[in-house]
């Protein structure tokens, strides 16, 4: 039981403990960024205080009530349980822990005022931003006030808009737990973001968003933000687009936030100087490099010093897919709150448009927009113009009907679903209605200034959330045809789509966003983590579950999950690779710490093959295969084939293919086996290898750790710059791979964020004859593309060769 832990003691790795926010903000501070100090409330001391008072009782009685069908019970469970938050005391030694890790903070950082910041195990996540929805406390001063912030906190998790936006997502009400961080507040007097590539267009641009005063208002869409565009490779800034800001937040001595007015002189002002964006860009290049993927960070500055107050991976890079964006942590310690697919197209994206200047909308339609802004969510969308300008009036909006509003808050997430797109007056890429939009797939234009103005009520219009206009009247079926496959990335004002050599795959991390994912350009799903499966649907330990006779449900929960993924995709392969946590991780789920040992280094030690021959696990994985099995027959879906992760030698196969046929599996041209390369005696062994599998995927992280011997997870090895998958030391362990496997008549793949990445990785990876490459769905239009251009250049290179030029 650990009930409070600093914030420089966390990682990534600790996310079950201390939520999604503080656990990323806690790998920064292990990096070295400069990050305001804190501690963190964990979800050991959320356990502690449901279970020893009345709440224990109170939270499944009222949840028991909630019909979400009806407003008025969402409401009222809300109310009853938010109020027990409130209302009930801490657990005496509870509170005096707390109590005294607040003392020691403050006293060791000089403390005045403090941010108290939800950190919900189910937040930043790929598939579920939670933007907004849990509350943030700011500009707290004193113990009591803090205690008391968060038990409102931990309430939060049950505000009405949680509570739907949970059961839109599927998550389990009662099994979501929610951390607290308390962090120093900066009294920031210029705030905002920075996406490492363009979360909209996925082009190689840096985006910085800057505005005068705390972050708050930035997020929440009242004030449109300064946008600067900076080279990703020279690192130039190469486009400003200044905006007017006549007022900004501030601490009020008296406690919160207060408006007050901009200086008439810096109302047109730059927000952030050159020089500092330099150095904002030169931070976020550090971020990039530790994640090794495009980031969106948010950021604060205090008398010109910069602080780092988050960062996460981007997961929309301007696909179009709807998927969760990264969502900004809108409670910034700064003050900031809380059927078969087409291919992509050949040409790239135009860049994101300024709001200032008139073009041609998407359509071709030459009349001059009647609102232009931001391109926030890309889509073509038409419909019925409805200002919403107050949350009291959302009952206003049918489905279907483009909401105009001046900003949106986290209340309108229900109505913002039902929109066919989403206009506003305010607002930049980060700001509320860009984050939800993006989240839902709803085309949506922000920062327009005059929307709620010029747009006619009742009216027809078509919004074009890629590029940021709003024209009037819906386009003829054909071109909105058209624009509607674009959106999706499937085509593109007509240019032809690209016919790569290389097959192209996704990654599918949860069921849920399969449907979405299959609208992508992809010949299937190269990689369904089993494990992801298990924390999504299963949420147990699989040992707890068959100590309790439960096997059967195990079985039927993992069926679930994977015919989803398989329905989705139907008839395309979707490769399923069975469960590869490791025992820290097994640990940390439900139950596991009476079945897990303690390992000190989990990365090479009981996990995959060895882990399902174990007579320890063994009738957890017969379980494993019995579901995918039962994908297969009962429910009709063949396009399942199995994937095998972290294979040592041959004898472990050997055995689990005896397994396989105990549980009705054999290899056969409707059933394929692959193996994940990961450990180097597959490589050096893969003509042996072969005879047991019809084909390898590398994983290219555990291979880089075992080739150079690099702790993937040490973070000082990181930092120096050892671990690198473009050491040659591993190209040529992929070299030797590819050669073997093919010698054998076996197919290679690859499945991770590398050849996205790095393009002389990808271009490695082609000239070497790889077979497919597997990415996330982010960045499948953006790599196909660029896959495409490589291989007619390699292809246009031969001839020239051949022809002796």
């Amino acid at each position: 039981m650990r009930p409070v832990v600093l914030l420089e003691e966390v990682s990534t790795a600790d996310h079950a403990l201390v939520g999604g926010k503080a656990s990323k903000l806690g790998e920064l501070v292990r990096e070295g960024l400069p990050v305001p100090p804190g501690f963190v409330v964990t979800t050991d001391a959320y356990s502690l205080f449901v279970d020893s008072t009345a709440l224990k009782e109170i939270i499944p009685e009222a949840l028991a009530q909630l019909d979400l069908a009806r407003a008025e019970t969402v409401d009222a469970v809300s109310q009853r349980l938010r109020t027990a938050f409130e209302a009930t005391p801490f657990p005496p030694e509870l509170e005096k822990t707390l109590a005294a890790a607040f003392r020691e903070y403050s006293q060791l950082n000089g403390v005045q005022y403090s941010a108290v910041r939800s950190s919900a195990t189910a937040e930043d996540l790929d598939t579920a931003s939670f933007a907004g929805l849990q509350d943030t406390y700011l500009n707290i001063t004193g113990e009591e006030a803090i205690l008391a912030a968060i038990r409102k906190c931990w309430g939060s998790l049950f505000t009405p808009r949680v509570l739907v936006y949970r059961a839109r997502k599927g998550f389990d009400h009662a099994s979501v737990r929610l951390a607290v961080l308390v962090q120093k507040m900066v009294a920031a007097s210029v705030s905002g973001i920075l996406f490492t590539r363009d979360p909209n267009t996925g082009e190689n641009h840096m985006i910085v968003e800057a505005g005068w005063g705390l972050g708050e208002a930035i997020v929440g869409g009242e004030v449109t933000p300064d946008h600067y565009v900076v080279d990703g490779v020279s690192q130039r800034i190469v486009s400003k687009q200044i905006s007017e800001q006549s007022w900004r937040l501030v601490r009020d001595d008296r406690g919160g936030n207060r408006r007050e007015d901009v200086p008439p002189d810096a109302r047109k002002a730059q927000k952030l100087p050159d020089d500092r964006i330099d150095r904002l860009v030169s931070l976020a290049r550090v971020i990039q490099s530790h994640y090794r993927r495009p980031m969106d960070i948010e950021w604060c500055a205090e008398n010109g010093r910069l602080y780092i107050v988050q960062a996460r991976p981007v997961t929309t890079l301007g696909t179009a897919l709807g998927a969760a964006s990264s969502a900004p942590d809108e409670s910034m310690a700064s003050s900031t709150p809380p059927s078969a697919p087409l291919n992509p197209p050949t040409a790239a994206p135009p860049a994101r448009p300024a709001p200032a200047p008139l073009a041609p909308a998407a359509s071709g339609d030459s009349s001059p927009p009647l609102a232009r802004g931001f391109g926030a969510s890309p889509g073509v969308a038409s419909g019925v113009v409805r200002k919403i300008l107050r949350v009291q009036d959302s009952d206003r909006l049918r489905p279907g009907e483009i909401l105009v509003t001046a900003m949106t808050t986290p209340d309108m997430v229900p109505v913002m679903a039902k929109a066919a797109g989403i206009v506003t007056d305010e607002g930049g890429m980060t700001c509320h209605a860009a984050i939800v939009s993006r989240e839902l797939g709803i085309p949506c234009v922000v920062g327009t200034r005059t929307a709620t103005q010029v747009l006619p009520e009742g009216e027809i219009v078509t919004v074009d959330g890629k590029m940021g206009t709003v024209r009037a009247g819906a386009p003829a079926p054909e071109v909105q045809l058209a624009e509607s496959t674009s959106a999706s990335g499937s085509s593109d004002h007509g240019f032809a789509s690209p016919v790569t050599a290389t097959k192209i795959y996704v990654n599918v991390s949860v069921p849920q966003k399969a449907a979405e994912y299959a609208r992508l350009p992809v010949s299937g799903v190269g990689l369904l983590r089993i494990e992801f499966i298990f924390t999504s649907f299963v949420k147990e330990h699989p040992l707890v579950l068959l100590k309790h006779g439960k096997g059967p449900e195990l079985v039927d929960r993992l069926a679930e999950g994977i015919a989803t993924v398989c329905q989705a995709f139907y008839p395309r392969p979707v490769i399923v690779r069975t469960s590869d946590f490791k025992t820290n991780e097994y640990r940390g789920m439900p139950g596991g710490a009476e079945f897990e040992p303690v390992e000190e280094n989990p990365m090479i030690g009981w996990r995959g093959c060895s882990r399902y021959v174990s007579p320890v696990y063994r009738p957890a994985f017969l379980l494993e295969l019995e579901a995918i099995q039962r994908v297969r027959t009962d429910k009709g879906l063949k396009n399942a084939h199995l994937m095998l992760p972290f294979v040592r030698n041959t004898t472990e196969l050997e055995i689990v293919a005896e397994m396989m046929k105990e549980k009705g599996l054999r290899r056969n041209r409707d059933f394929q086996l692959y193996l994940m390369a990961e450990v180097p005696s597959t490589v050096l062994m893969a003509a042996e290898f072969a005879k047991h599998c019809d084909g390898f995927s590398i994983g290219s992280n555990d291979l880089t750790q075992l080739v150079l011997g690099v702790d993937r997870d040490s973070e000082t090895l990181g930092r120096m710059g050892y671990f690198d998958e473009r050491d040659p030391a591993v190209l040529r362990a992929i070299e030797l791979l590819i050669q073997g496997a093919h010698s054998a008549g076996r197919s290679v793949g690859i499945c991770g964020q590398g050849p996205s990445v790095y393009p002389e990785f990808a271009e490695f990876l082609v000239r070497e004859g790889i077979d497919s490459i597997s990415l996330n769905a982010d960045t499948v239009v953006s790599t196909t593309r660029s896959i495409a251009a490589l291989e007619q250049r390699l292809k246009l290179n031969g001839m020239r060769a051949g022809k002796g030029t």
